[in-house]
Formats: C-alpha cells, sequence, structure tokens
C-alpha cells in the first residue's frame, strides 16, 4: 500500500508538471487586473466586457474580433480554487434583465477565467492551427489599491501626509478636534485607541461620501474579516518629542506596521504581483462635480498608485513583484455616457493631465499606459435641445432616484485641462467660471440582438488596448 501511495503520488506530481508546462507553453495565461477609485464601475466594467467579448457584435475597434482571429470564447472555471467566482451571470442579469438594476459593488477579491480559441491569420494562419489563451480577471477593490503607497512608507511620514491631508477636509474635523486631546507620548490605553480609531474610519468614510479619493488605510473602509482586530485600531498622530516604550505612539506605530506585514505584502504578493496588464478605473466626472479639492486628491491619488506600478525602486518591492512587471496600465474615466459625444476628447485630456507626471515615470520604466474615456454600459442617448434660443447638446436617461426620464447638460468641460488642474492645485474651494452637474442614471431597459454585447462607449478600444497584441 505505501508503494502504491507512492506510486500515485508520483504519477499525480507528474500530471501536474505537465499541466503546468502545458500552460506555459500551449495555453498561455494572461493577468488582468481590475480595480478602481470609489464608485467608478468596476463591477459593471467586467461584466459588459466579458458580455462582449462572448458576443463581438459591438467590438469593431478589437482587432482580433473584427479579423476573425477569435473563433470562440466562453468561460472556464477558475484555476485558484480559494478565491470566490466573479458572479457574471448574477451581474449581467441585473444589468440586462426586465427591471435593470446596478449590480453591487466589489468588496473583495474575485476571479473569472475567459478561455478563447484563436485562428492566426494571413500567411501564419494558413500553416498553424487554432491555439488557446486563458484570460483570468482578477477584481480587487480600489480602497485596497491605494495602500500600495503604505509599503514604503514609515508610520512616521504616513502618520504626517495623512494629518496634511486631513486638515484640508472639513468632513474630517471631528477626528482632529478628537485627536488634539490624545498625548501620543503618554502610556496606551486600549479604550482610547478604539475610540481614536472609529473616529478616523469614518473621517474616511466622509471623505469617500464628499468624493474624495486619496482614504486610506483601504481596509478601514472595506474590513471584511479584520472588523475589530487591532491591526485596524491605529490612527495617524502627531509625532511627538519623546514616546517611550509602551506609549500611544509606540502601540500605533507597532500596529501600522502590523497591517503592512500582515494585510498589504501578503495581498500584493498573492494577487497584484502576478497581474500582467492592469485597469484603474476612475470617476473623473464625479471628482469635477465634487470640485477642486476633490480633483486635487485624485490627482495626487492617481501619482501615488501609478508610482506604485514601477517595482524595482526599493529592494522589497523587487522581491515582492519577483521579476514580473505589468505591461500596460489603462486608466479609463467612466460614465462618459453622461456627457455629449463632443465633450469626450476633453475628459481624456483631463484624465491624461492628472496622470502627466507620474505617467512619464511609468513610461520611462517600460510599462505602457494609456487614457481613455470610455462608458462600460450606455445608459443614456444623446439630444439636442433648444436653450434660450441656442442648441445644447444633452444626454437623455432614466434618473435611478425617480424612474423619470430627463435630458441633462452637465456642464461644458474646458478644452484646456489646466482650467481644472490649476485652480485644484491651488487649493480652491470651488470652481469660479463654471458649475458641473453630476446626475445618477439606472440602466436603460434594452433589447439585446444575437450576437451583440451590452452597449458601450470604447469598450473595444478598452480591449485593445489590454489585451489585443495577445489575440492576434
Amino acid at each position: 500500500m505505501v508503494i502504491g501511495r507512492i506510486a500515485d503520488g508520483v504519477l499525480r506530481g507528474i500530471d501536474s508538471v505537465g499541466a503546468t508546462v502545458s500552460e506555459a507553453f500551449f495555453e498561455p495565461v494572461l493577468r488582468l487586473g481590475v480595480t478602481g477609485l470609489s464608485r467608478a464601475g468596476k463591477t459593471v466594467f467586467i461584466t459588459a466586457l466579458v458580455a462582449n467579448l462572448m458576443d463581438r457584435g459591438r467590438m469593431p475597434q478589437l482587432r482580433a474580433a473584427a479579423s476573425g482571429a477569435i473563433q470562440a470564447v466562453w468561460l472556464q472555471p477558475q484555476p485558484d480554487v480559494t478565491l470566490p467566482r466573479f458572479d457574471y451571470e448574477t451581474h449581467l442579469d441585473a444589468m440586462t434583465g426586465p427591471a435593470p438594476h446596478w449590480p453591487e459593488s466589489t468588496r473583495s477579491v474575485s476571479e473569472l477565467r475567459l478561455s478563447f480559441r484563436l485562428q492566426p491569420t494571413g500567411i501564419l494562419g494558413a500553416v498553424s492551427g487554432p491555439r488557446t489563451l486563458h484570460l483570468d480577471i482578477v477584481d480587487y477593490p480600489g480602497e485596497w489599491l491605494l495602500d500600495l503607497a503604505l509599503l514604503e512608507k514609515s508610520y512616521g511620514d504616513w502618520a504626517r501626509e495623512t494629518l496634511e491631508r486631513l486638515l484640508a477636509r472639513p468632513e474630517a474635523a471631528a477626528f482632529l478636534g478628537r485627536i488634539t486631546s490624545a498625548d501620543p507620548s503618554a502610556p496606551h490605553d486600549e479604550t482610547t485607541a478604539r475610540e481614536l480609531a472609529a473616529a478616523f474610519t469614518e473621517a474616511l468614510a466622509a471623505g469617500r461620501r464628499a468624493g474624495l479619493s486619496g482614504c486610506t488605510p483601504g481596509r478601514f473602509l472595506l474590513p471584511g474579516d479584520l472588523a475589530g482586530a487591532p491591526v485596524l485600531t491605529f490612527v495617524p498622530l502627531a509625532a511627538p518629542e519623546r514616546a517611550g516604550r509602551g506609549s500611544l505612539w509606540r502601540e500605533m506605530e507597532r500596529r501600522y506596521e502590523g497591517y503592512k506585514r500582515e494585510v498589504v505584502r501578503p495581498f500584493f504578493r498573492e494577487h497584484f504581483a502576478r497581474i500582467d496588464r492592469q485597469v484603474v478605473l476612475v470617476d473623473a466626472l464625479g471628482a469635477i462635480h465634487a470640485g477642486p479639492p476633490a480633483v486635487e486628491d485624485m490627482r495626487r491619488t492617481l501619482a501615488e498608485i501609478l508610482g506604485a506600478f514601477r517595482p524595482g525602486r526599493s529592494a522589497f518591492l523587487t522581491r515582492l513583484w519577483a521579476g514580473r512587471r505589468v505591461e500596460r496600465i489603462l486608466f479609463a474615466a467612466t460614465k462618459a455616457d453622461h456627457l455629449h459625444h463632443s465633450q469626450h476628447g476633453r475628459l481624456t485630456a483631463i484624465m491624461s493631465a492628472m496622470l502627466r507626471e507620474a505617467r512619464d515615470r511609468a513610461d520611462f520604466a517600460g510599462a505602457r499606459t494609456e487614457a481613455l474615456a470610455i462608458a462600460s454600459l450606455r445608459c443614456t442617448v444623446e439630444e439636442t435641445v433648444s436653450h434660450r434660443g441656442a442648441p445644447l447638446d444633452c444626454v437623455r436617461g432614466t434618473l435611478l432616484d425617480s424612474g423619470r426620464s430627463a435630458a441633462f447638460y452637465p456642464g461644458a468641460l474646458p478644452e484646456d485641462p489646466g482650467m481644472l488642474l490649476a485652480p485644484a492645485r491651488q487649493g480652491a474651494p470651488r470652481w469660479l467660471e463654471a458649475d458641473y452637474g453630476m446626475m445618477a442614471f439606472a440602466p436603460a431597459p434594452r433589447t439585446r440582438r444575437p450576437g451583440e454585447g451590452p452597449p458601450h462607449i470604447r469598450l473595444d478600444r478598452a480591449a485593445e488596448f489590454l489585451i489585443g497584441d495577445r489575440l492576434v
């Protein structure tokens, strides 16, 4: 029996090695990470992308679809049995069913495998048979992505930068008032630590509700099974002149380092560091509507995010990435269907300007980056109305709160992105010469024709940039 067990083990090992070799050489895998900042529409993006890759009638800008190189696309069981499966079918039913509504937002990591049967075209296609490519789509909350920036910051650096940000946020006034009465050099008291952590968490949540982007640490807003754990009960404190062992400062520092070690590093080592291509979705229109402070906060957050995609800046990050690097990064401004198409170019230009400084560094490091204005699921139609005797380009959709159909004009974005970014950098509290509106639209009931996925704006261009080179 021992020999039999050994033989079974050897055979299983051979099968495992064979499967690995087969996957590596004959059925390659491309891992696409999808994340984004709050309310950017990650779940909708993944659902619409998968639906339009399976039924490609609305994907003319995807070269492999236009040329016929894609013979078939189908869903497969995900390879990692320890991760939840992205619930594609339920989300698609929510978006396209008889009573369409927006699906639940991302709360944890999930995965979905999409397999392509590809037939090369041209001369190569005449001498070679079809091949298979697996696309593993990894969905994770944008709040966790923001923790990337913590990996190279000490507690003192993080606390100082966080307090500087909070000082500019009216939503954080209650927390800032609370920590002024806390002595960082005093002995640590658990009741005080929990009260401070609760006030800090509420300040982060209030900032997110106000349209701000830099609300870290991410697990404070999405704690999951860590709710109430000491690793989520630290706060930024002003550095004292002296902080002895057992002081509140030292305990906050210890918990901050524990958060990086036990929460952030394992997540990025097990999931993020294995990603080949990445999408970062951004609700830029929501930030513009919220005002200059939200735009500047988003610009700073995007710079931190893009900087974290550069492995090799430190010994730790080099080990974390294990020799791999993200090859392509798409920053997509979502909800482009809230604007008339004549303004889409301006929205893209604003995204590019927000990313300029950090984007140049990433390009220099070898990663290809792109900014694009998209709508994963188009829920409006364009309409021109007469206003004070002049034509006004609007969009019409079903209002989420009332169910009524309404035409909406959000305001004209400037041709020069500096008209937005300059006052945001200078700390202006509001826009002086413009007023930008934002409406919440529901998915529109539609009848889908065979072979067509849900309607979208530039989802085919996004797919071409992210995976198009691997499909031909």
